[in-house]
């Protein structure tokens, strides 16, 4: 069960990528030339997905993964192409839209509108939520993280927004730059109590593996927790 400050957060979002920035995440996820803000912001996302998909088996034929967040698919393509059989999500119907549009025909991933909480989705081996949950609070995404803990029998690598002075004025000086190239509301969480929150409420988990990428106007962590 979602809680109140988490399904008003992810209504945010779908109207932001809905009905505000399809057009610039669609630019900003191509090849196509892009202002100096979002290039690093580009970057900092390339670098993090790459990290990601280096903490999956390289072969994953036979494994289900879901991608939490798939945002216009770039990750959840990749998981495909190694053999995952992908359940790929996302509030905003109209970057999955995307992620449809420019998916290799022969990979038979599945695409999905709504929550990437819903129990129809089923059972997984991994999930990725990749910057999917950085516009929540702390509480909120412990609680995903449990929720998701129950249906994933391998791993689940996510990031989150740490709590760096640097971060925290970036997002500050983010405010002054025109509104075409702010993203939505990122929500920092402090990385000790983050861990404390998880480690209380999965107890049959682990954290693993972590990493931290700052790119200029692209902060990110990211972290493993292991279910199996």
């Amino acid at each position: 069960m979602s809680t109140a400050s988490y399904t008003h957060f992810r209504g945010n979002l779908e109207t932001y990528f809905d009905r505000t920035a399809a057009k610039a995440w669609e630019q900003l996820t191509s090849d196509a030339p892009v202002s100096g803000i979002r290039a690093t912001v580009r970057a900092g996302r390339t670098a993090m997905r790459d990290t990601l998909l280096s903490w999956l088996p390289a072969d994953m034929t036979g494994l289900r993964l879901l991608d939490a967040g798939c945002g216009t698919g770039a990750l959840a393509v990749a998981a495909a192409e190694r053999g995952a059989q992908v359940v790929a999500i996302d509030v905003a119907g109209s970057l999955v839209q995307i992620a449809r549009d420019r998916a290799p025909a022969h990979l038979a991933i599945d695409w999905r509108v709504g929550d990437l909480l819903d129990p129809a989705l089923g059972h997984f081996d991994h999930v990725v939520a990749m910057d999917s949950l950085i516009h929540y609070r702390a509480f909120d995404i412990v609680a995903v993280l449990q929720q998701l803990a129950e249906r994933a029998h391998g791993s689940i690598v996510f990031t989150f927004a740490p709590q760096t002075p640097l971060l925290m004025a970036m997002l500050g000086m983010g405010r002054l730059f025109p509104r075409s190239d702010r993203s939505p509301a990122i929500l920092p969480v402090r990385d000790r109590l983050l861990r404390t929150l998880i480690t209380n409420a999965v107890p049959t988990s682990r954290i693993g593996r972590d990493r931290r990428i700052s790119a200029s106007f692209y902060t990110s962590h990211a972290l493993e927790l292991v279910t199996a």
